[in-house]
């Protein structure tokens, strides 16, 4: 059944199911030009407020996935891959997929850029000097078999249709459809040729699904889904009631995770969703017998510096300086104003609103306003106080790297309003919520 985009969108505007070979060319539209960047969006609000069923969701996820190349893979060992649904200062991505493949799986991950008030990868790995975030196929096939991972955006081959609906989401105020985020993900990961996959869902203040049941139905959607497309796929709910890492921006996350994987900062909460996310993926293909061995192996894998090693030499083969790890600093774009936000009394946090932390950092120019905007690698918010963190005159809420005086004063307003002092800290929340599947 062909239609007309407008009459598709009129059907979900209206509430009515659509067909899915009605979906199958509203995409291939999209793809070639056919469906304008208004019809898309307002494709993508009717989704929003009216939903789509199960076989829906499969059909646009299919779609989507078949929109480019799809990937297949000869390795030694399984084709593996781990997805966020975004929260703020979660760079987990940058540390494990050479974790992962220091253990014998092979991570060739497609990341995105920002999406609303959550930093992107992409954006991320764009503060390294020469890295090549969008390299032909035939690079990201060598560099994974070669090093073991490789961490890129979507190519103009690989599921184009998501590529320009993901950008179109992150202005029209849809990015929190469980639909759209479901049939985003799973585009790029089928479009991957994966074997495993493992979810990372955030819920929380700082989460586009704040509650832990909103969290929990998407996670079973996007578990539900790709199963059913024959990806095995398991999910954690992880907590994003606060930043994951005391660092939200670009450069200063590539920072962080370098600090990481050389073992110069682990923190506990970073730590714990790494290792329990690594430890799903490699159970699931098959590199270990339960989650208490896979850990261990993680945790060899960075205490050898094989970790460390293995994402250095995937910065080198994609274009990036060479001793990136040794000395970020001669490479990491800096920004002229760093100065401190003083907590506006002593005491302990007792509450973030995390959102407004990543807000905070879109407006340093760390994100985007509109698709064509253009990110300011080089600002953001270092360490960030934690709940239950001691704030007062000796210890900040956090540090802010600004383009100017003016926007840091900006960031300063913005964090002082996100985070709540009182005289005792709140029960310790653990960052690992649930499992599903």
């Amino acid at each position: 059944m062909t239609l007309l985009p407008q009459e598709l969108i009129r059907l979900k505007r209206d509430g009515h199911a659509l067909p899915p070979e009605a979906i199958e060319a509203f995409i291939a539209g999209l793809t070639e030009g056919r469906v304008t960047e208004g019809q898309a969006a307002a494709f993508a609000m009717a989704v929003f407020f009216r939903g789509l069923s199960l076989p829906e969701r499969v059909a646009l996820t299919r779609a989507m996935t078949r929109s480019g190349t799809v990937l297949t893979w000869d390795l030694p060992g399984p084709v593996l891959d781990k997805h966020s649904t975004g929260g703020v200062g979660d760079t987990v991505s940058l540390a494990l997929a050479p974790m992962v493949a220091a253990c014998g799986g092979y991570v060739p991950m497609i990341s995105g850029r920002g999406l609303g008030h959550t930093g992107g990868t992409l954006d991320k790995l764009d503060s390294i000097p020469g890295y090549a975030t969008a390299p032909d196929v035939d690079l990201f096939r060598r560099v994974t078999r070669e090093v073991g991972c490789a961490v890129i955006g979507q190519t103009p081959d690989l599921a184009p249709a998501d590529r320009r609906l993901y950008a179109i989401r992150d202005v029209t105020g849809t990015v929190e459809s469980l639909d759209l985020i479901t049939a985003s993900i799973l585009a790029k990961k089928l479009a991957a040729g994966l074997q495993g996959l493992v979810m990372d869902v955030k819920a929380g203040s700082g989460a586009f699904m704040a509650s832990a049941e909103e969290a929990r139905g998407l996670a079973e959607s996007l578990v539900t889904v790709a199963n059913g497309a024959g990806l095995p796929t398991r999910a954690l709910l992880t907590d994003m009631d606060q930043p994951l890492a005391s660092a939200a921006g670009n450069a200063v996350e590539v920072a962080y995770a370098l600090d990481y994987l050389s073992e110069r900062r682990r923190e506990p909460r970073f730590h714990a969703v790494t290792l329990a996310l690594g430890a799903e993926m490699l159970v699931l293909g098959g590199l270990s017998a339960d989650t208490r061995d896979a850990t261990a192996r993680l945790e060899e894998a960075l205490a050898s510096g094989r970790a460390a090693d293995i994402f250095a030499r995937m910065v080198t083969a994609l274009g990036g300086p060479a001793d990136l790890i040794e000395h970020p600093e001669r490479h990491l774009p800096r920004a002229p104003v760093i100065r401190p936000i003083p907590a506006p009394t002593a005491g302990r946090v007792v509450a973030i609103a995390t959102r407004y932390v990543g807000v905070a950092v879109i407006g340093l120019g760390g994100g985007r306003t509109r698709p064509q905007d253009g990110i300011d690698h080089a600002v953001g918010l270092t360490a960030l106080a934690g709940l239950g963190d001691e704030v007062g005159p000796d210890r900040p809420l956090a540090i802010v790297h600004a383009r100017s005086e003016a926007e840091a004063a900006r960031a300063e307003a913005a964090i002082l309003a996100a985070y709540r002092i009182g005289a005792e800290a709140p029960a310790a929340r653990e960052p690992i919520l649930e499992r599903v599947g």
